[in-house]
């Protein structure tokens, strides 16, 4: 086999290579998480109905969040199809949705039946936008999701007026945002149903688990019902009041969840301190875009840290860079492909514009699949010197696969 003259041969490790015992581990537990689950053992009731670990948490979630009310569901998927069809949404409806998310915010609506609209997101900020989301309105357009990519508030103000304008309703995915806050208002206390996630990953976990928290008690009622079967409290006789599902998590899981909420705000002003370092050790490496941060977003909880390579450089720099980040013990995977390149969308409805048109729409979404990255957020909590030789990997790895890599 012929040699590829331009390709670039294996990369040693780079010097200060992050050891496995620099970063701290992920998920994060200690004996809070093992006396919560001996609460619930001891308490007798796993499930919700008899327990009370599933109130107790959905009350300080609620409250951590601004929001009036909290309810606890097995994931965060499910926590998007159930505030969809709060909504009354489904078949023959579209829903705009980012182009740059992951899955799940466009599977929940095919999973209801509607037709997910992709948009696109900020060259910034990596957001979706007002603007992106008129320019993807159509007549059967019922609702608007936007996803807090990275932790990154959407601009919300921007998107109610938008909605009331059109009388569409608004479902925030806020997977990757608790406690985010914007220009003094909690990511609950915006007065629309948000959507949270408990996945492995999360910033806070049970290994599974999702959330919504909801602005009014009509709300927070009907969903509770929709999420238990359609049963009230305190049912005997299967009175199944609306449709529904079996959303419910054990007592297990909301202990485990309590425990984590309670170092959640600690982990945040931690990891704020170490994305603004990273950030101005990036500063000047050639080749390297991070998510830019809007001065109206006050806390930024940090999903994952992005950054993305410049465009000149091609998607297998982007592959290449991700794969010897990881080698050298920096926890790195590529980005989200746009919704609308996977095989999930294709088989949903057909949406009203055609996939080209929608490349061409999504042109941000589109570099951000290519040339898009994410670091772990553990490194986010690891010592600074950590994370300065973190900067110092990245840097010199890109450098290596970076535009011109292979001439230099």
């Amino acid at each position: 086999m012929t040699p590829d003259p331009t390709a670039l041969p294996p990369a040693p490790a780079p010097a200060g290579a992050i050891a496995p015992d620099d970063l701290p581990p992920w998920p994060q537990h200690d004996h809070t998480e093992r006396a919560a689950l001996d609460r619930v053992l001891a308490q007798g009731q796993w499930w919700r109905a008899a327990g009370t670990e599933n109130e107790d948490f959905e009350r300080e979630f609620a409250a951590y969040n601004g929001a009036p009310y909290a309810l606890a569901v097995t994931n965060g998927t499910a926590a998007l199809e159930l505030a969809l069809r709060l909504h009354g949404i489904g078949r023959g409806d579209e829903v705009v949705v980012p182009a740059f998310t992951f899955i799940s915010t466009s599977l929940a609506v095919q999973n209801v039946g509607a037709t997910p609209v992709p948009a696109d997101v900020d060259p910034a900020t990596w957001c979706l936008t007002a603007d992106a989301v008129r320019a993807a309105l159509t007549p059967a357009t019922r609702a608007i999701i936007p996803v807090h990519m990275a932790g990154h508030l959407v601009d919300m103000g921007s998107l109610a007026d938008l909605a009331a304008e059109h009388g569409l309703a608004i479902v925030q995915d806020a997977a990757h945002a608790q406690g985010a806050v914007w220009d003094g208002t909690p990511v609950g206390a915006f007065p629309t149903v948000a959507c949270y996630s408990f996945q492995n990953g999360k910033l806070m976990t049970a290994g599974e688990g999702g959330a919504l928290t909801l602005p009014d008690e009509k709300t927070y009622e009907q969903a509770y019902l929709m999420h238990t079967c359609g049963r009230p409290r305190g049912d005997l006789t299967y009175q199944h009041m609306t449709a529904g599902s079996n959303y419910r998590v054990s007592e297990f899981t909301a202990a485990i969840l309590r425990a984590q909420l309670a170092r959640l705000a600690e982990h945040t002003r931690i990891r704020e301190q170490r994305a603004a370092q990273l950030d101005e050790l990036l500063a000047d490496v050639p080749g390297v875009r991070v998510q830019a941060r809007d001065p109206r977003l006050e806390v930024d909880p940090h999903y994952m840290y992005l950054l993305a390579l410049d465009p000149a450089a091609g998607r297998a720099a982007r592959d290449t860079l991700v794969e010897e980040l990881t080698a050298a013990g920096v926890p790195a995977c590529v980005n989200f492909p746009p919704v609308y390149r996977t095989r999930s969308f294709q088989a949903g409805p057909v949406p009203s514009t055609p996939a080209p048109e929608l490349a061409r729409r999504c042109a941000v979404s589109e570099d951000l699949g290519e040339h898009g990255l994410w670091i772990h957020h553990r490194v986010l909590l690891a010592r600074p010197h950590v994370v300065e030789r973190v900067a110092e990997v990245i840097a010199a790895l890109v450098a290596r696969v970076g535009p011109g890599a292979a001439t230099r």
